[in-house]
């Protein structure tokens, strides 16, 4: 058990950089930002041409998605931790360049074992980058203008999820699939460039607690594979989470009493916080639920076409691209109680416009359906994450940010593992059931910010 030690000082940059250094560290944050957003949708288009050229089944390529999603989830809070020792700076450019090597190597593959390994090396330099993401914000931004950061930040994320797709079916259709990794080289460059203007916040000087970053590491990455197990596998994947359940209570009980805890449990007690990653953990697990669901719902039950498809998911995305910058700047201004509560009952609504329209509805009203709910996520996110980075000590900033990181993957893991198993209960049927179940968890994000409406803690902490 670690013994409490003073906190750090917190007077370094106590209301952000100053210019014009702040304007070379948010460009640098934003590479960031824009490489692990786009990435993913990028490789996922070229998931067919992978597997043809490297001559891998269909079923076996897909784990060059899950092993990046899967290492990124359980490194990122043993690196936060990394990160208050190692210092933020060195921390961004180490994995920047950890993401351009990487991304070089995945590249020059030639089989499906080194692009995997290739791929989870790179899974280890962008946990490094998202870890740091929102203690980097908190402290780069005066806290006047932190609702405009963080939805600058979320304008990159809903264009990455827009363009990202489009710009990889472009590379494909021109060049070899090599080139869809190749293209992050010169990102990831400017990058470590650029980590010298970025905040570097006192570093905690205490020995690293290995025994909770390996219960950590067990608990998540078990849990979140239960989840994706449970469709398919249930008995296997009811082993799974009986273990992460054990890790965590081991984990949370041995992190309870500590002053900077490997997993944040201190942070966890500040009621904005609380209430931040539950309303996130809805939120997300809704969005998710919805993109895994919607696709089948609109194919197999609507009869639409795959550009149909494309065109009403990018409906949900513009929308909440559009809405990022307008909620962050109303975050700075009113209480996040009742934005996040209008954001998430927009989400539903949304959610269940599509879900009530019949059949033979025309086209528009489905835009219609998925605009509003795109809306809703948007306007949602930024005051949520304000609400996150800002509740707790500046000197946890980067705990903070690896819990909104967290956060996010656990929400999205949940909602494919609830529309995995809407399938397993009903194939007919299934499609239907995963929206509404989309609809529900808006729904339970909704239920979250009205207890955060009348909760105690004053009205400025919420």
């Amino acid at each position: 058990m670690q013994t409490k030690q003073q906190a750090p000082s917190e007077v370094q940059h106590p209301d952000g950089l100053e210019a014009p250094r702040r304007y070379w560290a948010v460009t640098t944050i934003l590479l960031g930002v824009l490489f692990a957003s786009i990435d993913l949708t990028m490789i996922n288009v070229a998931l067919p041409r992978i597997a043809e050229d490297l001559a891998i089944d269909p079923g076996l390529v897909v784990w060059i998605v899950i092993a990046y999603s899967l290492v990124i989830v359980v490194t990122l809070l043993p690196l936060s931790v990394v990160s208050e020792r190692m210092g933020s700076q060195r921390m961004y450019m180490v994995g920047s360049l950890i993401c351009m090597f990487s991304a070089l190597a995945c590249s020059l593959s030639t089989t499906f074992l080194g692009l995997l390994l290739s791929r989870m090396c790179q899974a280890v330099g962008t946990s490094m980058l998202m870890c740091l993401f929102g203690g980097l914000v908190r402290n780069t931004y005066p806290l006047h203008r932190m609702g405009f950061g963080i939805s600058l930040n979320s304008l990159m994320v809903g264009s990455a999820a827009v363009v990202g797709p489009s710009i990889g079916a472009f590379i494909l259709e021109y060049a070899a699939w090599q080139w869809i990794f190749l293209i992050f080289v010169p990102v990831c460059l400017l990058a470590a460039l650029g980590a010298r203007f970025l905040p570097d916040l006192p570093r905690i000087r205490r020995p690293f607690d290995w025994i909770s970053c390996i219960l950590s590491m067990l608990t998540l990455g078990l849990f979140v594979s239960g989840l994706d197990m449970l469709a398919h596998a249930p008995w296997q994947a009811l082993v799974f989470l009986l273990v992460a359940a054990i890790c965590g209570v081991a984990l949370v009980r041995r992190s309870w009493d500590q002053t900077a805890p490997l997993v944040p449990i201190d942070l966890l007690r500040i009621p904005p916080v609380a209430y931040a990653v539950g309303a996130s953990a809805c939120s997300f697990a809704s969005q998710m639920a919805s993109f895994v669901a919607l696709p089948f719902y609109y194919l197999t039950v609507v009869n639409y076409s795959y550009s149909d498809v494309g065109i009403l998911l990018g409906i949900w995305s513009v929308g909440t691209a559009v809405m990022a910058p307008v909620s962050g700047w109303m975050s700075d201004r009113y209480k996040v109680a009742v934005l996040c509560g209008i954001g998430a009952g927009c989400m539903a609504a949304g959610l269940g416009w599509v879900a009530a329209l019949p059949i033979g509805a025309a086209f528009g009203w489905h835009a219609v359906g998925m605009l509003v709910a795109g809306l809703g996520f948007g306007f949602f996110q930024s005051p949520n994450n304000r609400a996150l980075l800002t509740g707790g000590p500046r000197r946890r900033s980067a705990a903070a940010g690896a819990l909104q990181a967290t956060t996010r993957v656990f929400g999205q893991s949940m909602g494919t593992a609830l529309v995995a198993i809407a399938f397993n209960l009903s194939m007919s049927h299934g499609a239907t059931l995963g929206v509404i179940i989309s609809m529900l968890c808006a729904v339970a994000a909704l239920v979250v910010n009205i207890a955060r409406y009348f909760s105690p803690v004053p009205d400025s902490e919420l």
